[in-house]
Parts: C-alpha cells; structure tokens; sequence
C-alpha cells in the first residue's frame, strides 16, 4: 500500500514544476500536508511557492533555541511579507532542562551520543509532532547538499513517521535556488553570504572554507560521515526517540 501511494504520486508529479506539482499535491492531500522549513536558501524557494500561490499547506519550523539572529530575522521578515503564519514547534521544557541540568549547555560537543540526544530534544522530538496526523512532509533536501543525500529520490516513504516526503527541489542547482531567490526577490539568510551553505542551530553551524564540503560547517567537529541529525535519516528517525 505505502509502495502504491509513493508510485502514485511519482507518475503525477513526473515532468511537473515543483509550484504545480505541490499544488496537485495540497488538492490530492487536503489538511494532510505539511511542510518543514529552516530559512535556508531551498526552503525560502517552497515557501515561496506555498505562500504567493496561496496553496492550503502547513508551514513550520523547528525553534531549537538556538538559532542564529539572522534566521530569526528571515523568520520575522517572511512572516511580514507574505502574511501568513509560520507555526513553531519547540523543545518539550521537562526533556530539555533535564538534560541541560545533567550535562550543562555544551553537551553536544563532548560525544556523538550526546550531540544526537540534543537533536533528539530540540529537533526530532518536536519534529514527530508536527508530522502527526499528516501524510504528506514537504522538504527542501536537494540531491548534491550531502553524500548521504545522493542516495534519496524526490518522492519516498518515510518508514519512521509513515507519511511520504516530497523533495520539490530534489534536482536543482544550487544556481538554480539561487536564480530563482533572485528573480522572485525572495528574502534569504544572509549568513548565506558568509560562508554558509547549510545553517543550523548557531553553536553546531560554522562557515564553510573554500574547498569545503558543502555540509562541513555543520557539527564540524565530528566525522564526516555522521553529518545528520537524524531529521532525514529513517534509521536515526525510528531509533531516536
């Protein structure tokens, strides 16, 4: 059944722009889709076509409490552009102080262990909130962000939540983003400017060198192959809880 589901929209969506195909998505899915943004470069590009098109889709995003002024800014100023609510889903307040009561604020940089404990408080725990009750997750995952990534394809079933995810931007450029961010006069995140392709809470995130992979400003202290936080890894997804 979930394979059906996964193939079904597979051959509706092939060969449609990504503005067109969330739009047959929202109308297929009626109260049932939702999509996740961070204020990066490709989410800032769906956001965009979710709001100007007026289509019926959730938007939120994950308050960590930790995230740069400058997203919170491009937070703020989308919300004024656009006029429409961005719905934010925090940490659960007994989780999280425990935790910082146990091991201090900085835990996530003494082991991987603890570093995913914390994204499992601030970020899949409330994540698993925000997608109950849905069947369709809205993401702004592009095929060249990571290794990891490469292995993924634009529609697939998500074992861990049991809903599908839909990449609309899976296969463009980054030029492509940023193309159309220019175009559309879309608001961004200026830390993209500075050296930062992938922004996430501020402790975790540093700007990228030249000749850096694209993901190595994130939680740059660990090994390379460990880059995710769990958010769209269904073995970490359905292991974390």
């Amino acid at each position: 059944m979930n394979s059906k589901i996964v193939e079904d929209i597979k051959q509706q969506t092939t060969g449609m722009a990504p503005s067109s195909a969330l739009a047959w998505l929202a109308d297929a899915f009626p109260g049932e889709i939702v999509f996740s943004t961070s204020f990066g470069w490709e989410d800032q590009v769906i956001t965009h076509m979710i709001f100007s098109n007026n289509l019926p889709i959730k938007v939120f995003t994950l308050e960590t409490g930790r995230l740069f002024p400058e997203t919170y800014y491009v937070w703020n100023r989308t919300m004024e552009i656009y006029g429409q609510p961005i719905y934010a889903y925090y940490p659960q307040n007994e989780a999280l102080e425990a935790m910082v009561n146990a091991k201090g604020p900085s835990s996530f940089y003494e082991s991987v262990e603890n570093r995913k404990e914390c994204c499992g408080i601030r970020k899949i725990e409330p994540l698993k909130r925000a997608l109950k009750g849905n069947k369709i997750w809205i993401t702004g995952i592009r095929a060249e962000q990571s290794p990891n990534r490469q292995d993924m394809v634009n529609v697939e079933w998500d074992e861990g939540n049991q809903l599908v995810k839909y990449h609309p931007v899976f296969e463009w450029s980054l030029d492509e983003v940023k193309t159309y961010i220019k175009n559309n006069n879309i608001p961004y995140n200026t830390l993209h400017d500075r050296g930062f392709p992938s922004i996430g809470c501020q402790p975790c995130t540093r700007a990228v060198q030249p000749g850096e992979d694209f993901r190595a400003g994130r939680w740059w202290w660990e090994d390379q192959s460990k880059k995710e936080c769990g958010l769209h890894s269904v073995k970490e997804i359905i292991t974390e809880k």
